[in-house]
């Protein structure tokens, strides 16, 4: 394994002294756990706190994330690992500036019982913390048991819109409303050509055999719908929004969408730009059109070479929050 890191043990630690140093004017870790993540003038007097988190090596993801009217703190985990209770509960008071918490994150095992002990914690201090789960991942359960679907780069949607009510003066329950109106409203689907590697084991957790793809393979190599031949970018690119397009209820034969189209990690700007080509021709044809459209890493999984393709179906209220102003020191969004 060739790779740019001092212990593969600590690549954590090394990565977040790095992460202050290049960004110290707009972020800090709390004073109170070095595995949390800190807008720098966070708590916010008045505001409703942001609070997401999870395993490493999704960069820019989730401490990338926190920022001017996203989130105002963030939990990290070990790589793939969920983050313990307690730092969750330290991005709780990290971020509490007495009008309660929205925790906004993904839905996986280790970071709901972590995220719900938490609470447990976090209420014995008088703090008043609600949830919303990302769920996006339909390739990660089907349509009929949708709430154990996984959250993958959904979430950065549901960061960007509950942040913006947070940052309008919204209310707890307003910002936990719109959250949960862009999760229910946002599909995703990650197709993977090669394996990551994980720094502390050094090999490939996984492998994808040469000449096939995995279609709706997981972020962290979990087991996708189907193995298929590789094929052409076009291909792909229709493949990937029909199957997303056929999970959504009730479409409108006209539907607007924001399109967020990730690689994870080792996939090319090019390859992006030349798959976002025929998404945004395959909805077209459809009818539907992109009113909005996010293309880079914004959700990765260490090296893996593949691509997770989102689609957000819009109203005029996920829009106006979606066109926010917002800035955050990991990524433009």
């Amino acid at each position: 394994m060739q790779r740019f890191i001092n212990d593969a043990d600590c690549v954590v630690e090394d990565m977040l002294r790095g992460y202050v140093k290049a960004h110290g004017d707009a972020v800090a870790l709390s004073d109170a756990n070095p595995r949390v993540l800190k807008l720098r003038e966070a708590p916010l007097s008045g505001k409703v706190g942001l609070v997401s988190g999870g395993g490493s090596g999704h960069e820019p993801a989730f401490l990338g994330y926190v920022g001017h009217n996203l989130l105002d703190a963030a939990a990290v985990g070990e790589v793939f690992s969920s983050p313990t209770a307690q730092s969750f509960a330290d991005a709780f008071r990290a971020a509490d500036g007495g009008a309660g918490i929205a925790c906004l994150f993904g839905n996986y095992a280790g970071d709901t019982m972590n995220v719900t002990l938490a609470m447990q914690m976090a209420e014995q201090d008088g703090l008043v913390v609600k949830t919303v789960k990302a769920k996006d991942d339909i390739a990660s359960a089907p349509k009929a048991l949708s709430h154990q679907r996984h959250g993958i780069a959904g979430g950065v949607l549901i960061w960007k819109t509950a942040g913006a009510v947070a940052a309008g003066g919204g209310s707890l329950d307003e910002v936990i409303a719109m959250a949960q109106k862009t999760a229910d409203d946002t599909r995703s689907l990650c197709v993977g050509l090669s394996a990551c590697t994980i720094p502390a084991v050094g090999q490939p957790n996984f492998s994808i055999a040469p000449d096939t793809l995995e279609f709706g393979i997981g972020h962290h190599g979990e087991a996708g719908i189907r193995v298929e031949p590789i094929k052409s970018a076009a291909e792909i690119a229709r493949e990937m929004t029909a199957a997303l397009l056929a999970d959504f209820d009730d479409l409108a034969p006209d539907a607007e969408f924001a399109v967020l189209l990730s690689g994870l990690g080792c996939t090319p700007l090019m390859e992006l730009y030349i798959l976002f080509d025929q998404v945004s021709d395959s909805l077209a044809a459809r009818g539907h059109r992109i009113a909005r459209s996010l293309v880079g890493d914004y959700v990765t999984s260490l090296d893996m070479n593949g691509v997770c393709l989102t689609l957000l179906r819009l109203d005029r209220d996920i829009l106006q929050a979606l066109d926010f102003p917002a800035r955050s020191a990991g990524i433009a969004i």
